[in-house]
C-alpha cells in the first residue's frame, strides 16, 4: 500500500487555513481518477485536523469511501490526518514565490501548489480555474524543476510564469473558495473535537518516538557493523592475510571455493609481500596465479586500476605465531589455545591448497605432538590424554610446522 494514496493536506486560502484529504491521480478499472474528501455537492474543508478526524470517524458518507485504499488508510493511527511538511500548501503565497529567483525551493514549492490547485479545480468543478491552467501551457514547465530555468531563457520564462499568475491568481483562489465547502465548527461536539485533538497529539508523539527509535537502532547497527563488510575484499570474497612469524610479517591473499582454500600463488608457492602496498601494486599487473581463476578477481584488479584498492586485513585473517613455541615449553596453561588454533588453521589451509600430504606425514612422524595438539585444540580423539613434561619436544615440533609454512612463502 502506498502511503501517498490518500494524503492529508493543509490549504491556505484567502479566507483562512483548512484541512482536508486528497487522493492524487490513480488508475482503477482502466480509468484515471482523482478525488478530495467531499460529498455529492462539493469538496469539504475543515478548520482543524481534529474536526477532520471527527468527520472521517463518523458515519458520514463521502467520496473517498470508494477509494481502493480507503480501508487501509482508515486503519492507520489518528495522526493519519496530520499533514506532513510537504503537504502544507500556501496557495496565497504562490505569487511571492514567483517573485523570487527560480531556486530549487521556489520552483519545487510552486510546482506542488500548481499540482494541488489544478487537481482541486478539476474535482470541485471550478471551471474558471480549470480554464486558467488549460490556457497557459507555460505553467506546465514548472513541474520540470529548477534546472529548466537554468538556461539563457530561463529567467525570462520564470518571469513570464509570474506575470501570468499575478494577473489571474486572485480570481483562481476566489473560484476555488466558491466551489468548496467549509464545514462549520458548530456541527461538531466540542468534547469530541478536544478528544480527537488529544488523540492526534498522542499518536503523533508515538509515531515520532517510533521513528526516533528506528533511527537510533539503524545508527547503532551501523556503528556496530564491521567496516570490512563494506570493502571490496568482502564483496569479492577474497581476503588479505597477514602472517607474523619470528617478528617478521608477510601479506598475501586467500579465498575459499566451497570449503577448499585458495591462496595467492601457484604450484604450491604462496606469493607473499612485505607490506600491503607492495601486494596492492603487484595484483594490478599480474594474473599468473590460482586466484586469477576466481570469478571476482577482476573486481579486485579493477579497484586497483581505479586507485581504490587498500589492503585492509581483518583481525580474523591475522595470524601471529610469535611466542607460541616459547609458551609451549612453559606448559599448557601458558599457551593461548585460540592463537594456536588460528595459526594451525593457516598451516592446514596452506597444505590443503597445495594438495600435498606434508601435514599428515608430519604428524605420523610426531605422534606425541599430534596428541598434544589435539588436546590443546579440544579434539575428542585425544580424550584421556594429558600432556606431561618435558614440553621442549612439542615446542620443537611446533617450530617445524612454522618452518613448513615459511618454506611455502615466495619471500620472507
Amino acid at each position: 500500500m502506498s502511503t501517498r494514496a490518500i494524503v492529508p493536506v493543509k490549504l491556505s486560502l484567502p479566507a483562512g487555513d483548512y484541512f482536508t484529504l486528497w487522493a492524487p491521480k490513480w488508475r482503477q478499472d482502466g480509468s484515471e481518477w482523482q478525488a478530495f474528501l467531499g460529498n455529492d455537492e462539493s469538496v469539504l474543508l475543515f478548520g482543524s485536523a481534529a474536526e477532520l478526524l471527527c468527520y472521517v470517524e463518523s458515519d458520514h458518507k463521502h467520496d473517498l469511501l470508494d477509494h481502493p485504499e480507503w480501508q487501509a488508510f482508515a486503519a492507520r493511527g489518528e495522526d493519519r490526518i496530520t499533514p506532513a511538511t510537504r503537504d502544507v500548501y500556501d496557495l496565497v503565497d504562490v505569487p511571492n514565490r514567483l517573485a523570487g529567483a527560480p531556486s530549487h525551493d521556489n520552483v519545487g514549492t510552486v510546482a506542488r501548489n500548481f499540482e494541488l490547485t489544478q487537481s482541486l479545480a478539476e474535482v470541485s468543478g471550478a471551471e474558471h480555474s480549470v480554464i486558467f491552467f488549460a490556457s497557459h501551457s507555460l505553467l506546465r514547465n514548472v513541474a520540470r524543476g529548477a534546472d529548466h530555468y537554468a538556461g539563457p531563457q530561463g529567467m525570462s520564462e520564470w518571469t513570464g510564469v509570474g506575470s501570468v499568475v499575478a494577473g489571474n491568481w486572485a480570481e483562481v483562489l476566489d473560484d476555488l473558495e466558491a466551489h468548496t465547502q467549509v464545514v462549520d465548527s458548530s456541527e461538531f461536539d466540542s468534547a469530541q473535537v478536544e478528544d480527537a485533538d488529544q488523540r492526534i497529539t498522542a499518536a503523533a508523539a508515538a509515531t515520532r518516538k517510533a521513528r526516533e527509535d528506528a533511527a537510533a537502532a539503524r545508527k547503532a547497527e551501523e556503528e556496530a557493523a564491521d567496516p570490512y563488510d563494506k570493502s571490496i575484499w568482502a564483496a569479492a570474497g577474497i581476503d588479505p592475510v597477514k602472517i607474523t612469524i619470528d617478528q617478521k610479517s608477510v601479506y598475501t591473499l586467500r579465498t575459499y571455493l566451497g570449503s577448499s582454500p585458495v591462496f595467492l600463488g601457484k604450484w604450491g608457492e604462496i606469493f607473499t609481500f612485505p607490506t600491503g602496498k607492495h601486494l596492492a601494486r603487484w595484483v594490478i599487473e599480474n594474473d599468473d596465479h590460482d586466484l586469477a581463476r576466481v570469478s571476482t578477481w577482476e573486481d579486485i584488479v579493477n579497484a586497483g586500476n581505479a586507485g581504490e584498492l587498500e589492503v585492509t586485513v581483518h583481525p580474523d585473517n591475522q595470524y601471529t605465531f610469535n611466542g607460541i613455541a616459547r609458551d609451549i615449553e612453559k606448559g599448557p596453561e601458558h599457551v593461548d589455545s585460540q592463537q594456536m588454533n588460528r595459526c594451525y588453521e593457516v598451516c592446514a589451509d596452506a597444505a590443503d591448497w597445495t594438495g600435498d600430504d606434508s601435514v599428515n606425514s608430519f604428524f605420523l612422524s610426531h605422534p606425541r605432538f599430534q596428541d598434544y595438539l589435539g588436546y590443546m585444540l579440544g579434539s575428542t580423539e585425544q580424550a584421556g590424554y594429558v600432556p606431561s613434561k618435558p614440553f621442549n619436544d612439542h615446542a620443537e615440533a611446533w617450530k617445524e610446522l612454522e618452518e613448513m609454512l615459511v618454506k611455502r612463502f615466495s619471500k620472507f
